[in-house]
């Protein structure tokens, strides 16, 4: 599986499940991406991206994203996409 690294994680919203990402490079919805670190390893398909409560469909390096995500995730896991 060929992966490229595109954030890591900063912060955790455990109400609403979300992940606080720095983008290191471009993630887009529909995206497959691996979350992982010590006690988190998972795949998911991007299906919502906020900045500041705006909805976003695309984002690029050196912002930061909201992005739901179906598991707890912790401060310094890493982002990578799927590269089909």
């Amino acid at each position: 599986m060929k992966t490229q690294k595109v954030g890591e994680v900063f912060n955790f919203f455990v109400k609403h499940c979300v992940a606080a990402i720095d983008v290191l490079g471009e993630i887009n919805i529909g995206n497959k991406l691996l979350f992982s670190g010590a006690t988190t390893d998972f795949e998911m398909i991007v299906k919502s991206m906020q900045i500041e409560s705006e909805e976003v469909k695309i984002v690029k390096k050196g912002q930061k994203v909201g992005i739901k995500v179906p598991e707890r995730v912790r401060p310094s896991d890493e982002v990578f996409k799927i590269l089909e």
